[in-house]
């Protein structure tokens, strides 16, 4: 106790002693001198392992002939391996590509080709427009069926006119007596005067209270409104 109480009697030391110091190394005294060029800094093992440089490896061509293991020669392959081994077999069904150039039969090459089966290989004849550009010999209308004679000549036909229809309107028209001598009405004039745009809230009066306000009525109902509840009033 008396050694507790002498070390907390003692005053505190003064660390302010050296106002000049430049170092954070040092408190109480002035710093060692060097004797050496530099500071020197031991290093911790995994430190030293940390700043070797890493090894770069350079790349191995490997052959591509190797040699087989001894174990790899006397290895047996067991059920599953040699079944894993077997070559896939195709799917049932399955058959061969056929040649691109197939070998034509004897009959095929005998064939004669019926009427019907000529007609079919005929091109077919279209009609080509007098005034467009390819010109070629039109077919003649009585080879071709009734029924599409009769639609094609249906559409050939140009449509004609409405009954009212009056022609197009000439550019330049005269313009009548009474439209020239015509007075605009008021309302015409105001109609055709620009829009006036005013900023927003601009001659905006609060307190006048329009003459409408002025003449209304309340109803029963807002009469009731405007009373206070009864639980606040006071009774005198």
């Amino acid at each position: 106790m008396a050694t507790r109480m002498h070390m907390l009697s003692q005053p505190k030391p003064n660390r302010l002693r050296h106002p000049d110091r430049r170092s954070v190394y040092w408190l109480d005294e002035l710093p060692r001198e060097r004797t050496g060029s530099t500071t020197k800094i031991e290093l911790t093992p995994r430190w030293l392992e940390l700043c070797r440089s890493k090894k770069l490896y350079s790349p191995v061509t490997l052959s591509p002939i190797w040699e087989v293991g001894e174990w790899a020669l006397r290895a047996v392959p067991s059920k599953q391996l040699c079944n894993l081994a077997q070559p896939r077999v195709p799917a049932a069904g399955w058959q061969p590509d056929r040649t691109l150039l197939a070998p034509l039969s004897r009959a095929t090459q005998t064939a004669v080709a019926t009427s019907r089966i000529c007609q079919l290989a005929q091109p077919k004849r279209r009609q080509v427009r007098e005034d467009s550009g390819h010109k070629s010999k039109p077919v003649p209308v009585n080879h071709l069926p009734c029924k599409a004679s009769a639609h094609l000549e249906l559409l050939s036909t140009p449509k004609h006119d409405h009954p009212k229809f009056e022609g197009e309107r000439s550019v330049c028209w005269p313009v009548s007596r009474a439209a020239r001598s015509h007075v605009a009405s008021q309302r015409l004039l105001e109609l055709s005067g620009p829009k006036e745009r005013k900023a927003l809230l601009e001659g905006y009066d609060p307190y006048v209270v329009s003459r409408a306000a002025r003449s209304a009525s309340p109803s029963p109902r807002i009469q009731q409104l405007c009373l206070p509840l009864p639980r606040k009033c006071c009774s005198k």
